[in-house]
């Protein structure tokens, strides 16, 4: 974690930033920007962000989790009133946006897919944790995964907005998704090698809107 410069403490500014530094993202600009309009949107109203994906995407939907639930370019301190109440713990607590990696629950999944079905592990704790409001972010490099389109549908029924991180096809997730972010890649290493710098961007870009008129400038 490290300080950002003023003029660069915006969704715009961060969005400009990862356009400049993978300028193969450019056709992706506005893409990107809806899908941090609705998850800005979601937060701002009191909702959640659930994230799947399989094989390397659970690590990418822990990445997500740690960048939105603690400081990620900004400190995040506390309102005055949060850390008088906590006493000193509030003075180490960081402002959070709730996110949950549906990928780390494994005694769930593997009752779930032992005992019901193996595709339906993550639609099971959609259902459970989804609220009308909540939003849902699929990644699959293909858009594929069944297990992860099985998900979006049942966000979908739940009034939640779909969101998805795939390849240049989108496949299925394509279709079934409010938004889908298709990097112009088919190798799937090199898709998930895009993937990283559009969901650190869209952390960030969440991050100034919510954070930074409390995070101190820099000397």
């Amino acid at each position: 974690m490290s300080g950002m410069p003023k003029q660069e403490r915006t969704p715009e500014a961060q969005l400009e930033r990862l356009i400049r530094r993978h300028p193969a993202l450019e056709p992706l600009r506005e893409t990107i920007w809806t899908a941090y309009q609705n998850m800005e949107a979601s937060f701002a109203s009191g909702g959640k962000l659930l994230v799947c994906g399989n094989g390397g995407s659970p690590a990418d939907a822990d990445h997500i989790v740690g960048e939105l639930m603690k400081g990620f370019y900004l400190k995040r301190p506390l309102p005055v009133q949060e850390r008088e109440k906590l006493g000193p713990v509030g003075e180490k607590l960081q402002g959070a946006l709730p996110a949950i990696a549906l990928t780390q629950h494994a005694g769930l999944s593997t009752a779930f897919l032992n005992d019901v079905d193996p595709f339906l592990i993550y639609a099971q704790q959609v259902y459970g944790y989804g609220r009308t409001g909540d939003c849902f972010l699929g990644i699959s490099t293909s858009g594929n995964a069944r297990n992860v389109c099985e998900a979006a549908r049942v966000a979908r029924a739940k009034g939640m907005t779909t969101l998805a991180l795939t390849g240049a096809g989108g496949g299925t997730l394509r279709e079934i998704c409010d938004v889908c972010i298709r990097v112009p890649e088919t190798v799937t290493a090199d898709i998930q090698e895009l993937h990283l710098p559009v969901y650190h961007a869209l952390c960030a870009m969440l991050e100034m809107r919510f954070f930074a008129a409390a995070e101190p400038e820099n000397p």
